[in-house]
């Protein structure tokens, strides 16, 4: 949107789930890989020992549609799956143009400031701190797990082999599109990192007649919702005994979880999709997965919040919520009614709430104009 606004054609290569929200705010989606929903389902979701295949073929779908998709483009903005990223990086040096890799989570670069991410079934020692070790381990699990298949590829188009699949997508200068106070930079001076802050989509939605019609009836109440995680077993009857245990109303976000009332009383409203950036203005607290978005909306909104991280980058945010003072971070993924309504205690306290009104001043909004600007500046 934000190179639109610059007069530039962009086109978003992107799972198919995203194509409503995308043509909501016309930017045209060209349709790859399998839907996320799928692959996080608890019905459906690759075991193991599926996903190697799952990122073979993933890698295969980018090489065999890519070229035609970015034959006329400029640059080429990776993210996401590595193993979309390694191939659209090849696909970009295929075709002979530029490449800009973008991290949202400063874990996905490799500092000596934390340890590096481990790779689905390659846990890394616990025993092993030293972070030249570490960085080496991770560079061999990731040609362990992609080179091969990347290099088949590459050499199938005429591009060299990679020994080291990690770094030559992340390149040396990679884009960080996080914000700097949430989640800042504590890199080395190896990486030319380039912090955008993050990109934030403008929302003007309304929210529905009948969720301010519950907002209207009482005291903020606090909103419990996991995303697009599959969140732990029984949560909402958790979540909400927890915060009624704290005499708070509860707004239940259903999420891809389906999460839902437990009975019908009238201290409790569920929503489906809503206007978070509007939202979060509204309620007394955010209880949440971690994820950056869902993260950063809240530390915007200036509302306290409980994280409760399930996987990825969801640890991190927890810490710096924590850190930060804006709110509380759940010891485990799978809280219980007194965790849960202790870590509330916390975010509900006077000085969470000014802590987080103080923060929320400091959260930039200008990450995606900021990136869009990068990209036009380099190839005038």
């Amino acid at each position: 949107m934000a190179l639109q606004k610059l007069g530039a054609d962009v086109r978003v290569c992107a799972p198919p789930d995203w194509a409503g929200r995308l043509s909501e705010v016309d930017v045209p989606l060209v349709s790859l890989g399998l839907p996320v929903r799928q692959l996080l389902d608890g019905a459906t979701r690759p075991s193991a020992a599926d996903i190697p295949r799952i990122q073979a073929a993933l890698m295969a779908e980018q090489f065999a549609k890519l070229p035609s998709v970015a034959e006329d483009c400029d640059v080429v903005v990776t993210t996401g799956l590595f193993p979309v990223a390694a191939s659209a990086q090849s696909v970009a040096e295929q075709l002979g143009i530029r490449h800009v890799f973008a991290a949202y989570c400063p874990i996905y670069l490799p500092s000596p400031h934390h340890r590096p991410q481990p790779l689905p079934g390659r846990p890394l020692p616990l025993e092993v701190t030293d972070s030249r070790v570490l960085n080496d381990l991770s560079i061999q699990d990731y040609n362990a797990m992609f080179g091969e298949v990347l290099n088949n590829h590459r050499v199938s188009v005429g591009l060299p082999l990679v020994d080291n699949v990690r770094d030559h997508v992340i390149t040396r200068s990679p884009w960080l599109a996080a914000d700097p106070v949430l989640a800042p930079w504590r890199g080395s001076t190896d990486l030319d990192v380039v912090q955008t802050g993050a990109w934030i989509v403008p929302d003007e939605r309304p929210l529905p007649p009948d969720l301010v019609a519950f907002l209207d009836a009482g005291q903020p109440p606090v909103y419990v919702g996991f995303g697009s995680m599959p969140a732990p077993a029984g949560v909402a009857q958790v979540a909400i005994e927890a915060i009624r245990a704290q005499g708070r109303r509860v707004l239940v976000g259903r999420g891809w979880a389906d999460l839902t009332l437990i009975d019908e009383r009238d201290d409790c409203f569920a929503v489906g999709e809503v206007n978070q950036q509007v939202l979060f203005r509204r309620i007394a607290a955010v209880v949440h997965h971690g994820g950056a978005g869902t993260t950063t909306t809240a530390a915007r909104a200036g509302v306290p919040q409980v994280v409760v991280p399930q996987m990825a980058d969801q640890p991190y945010f927890a810490g710096r919520v924590a850190e930060l003072g804006i709110g509380s971070a759940h010891n485990g993924s799978t809280p219980t009614t007194g965790s849960l309504s202790a870590a509330l205690g916390t975010a509900l306290a006077s000085e969470t709430r000014a802590r987080a009104t103080a923060v929320a001043d400091t959260i930039r909004t200008d990450g995606a104009a900021v990136a869009a600007q990068l990209l036009l500046n380099a190839g005038s």
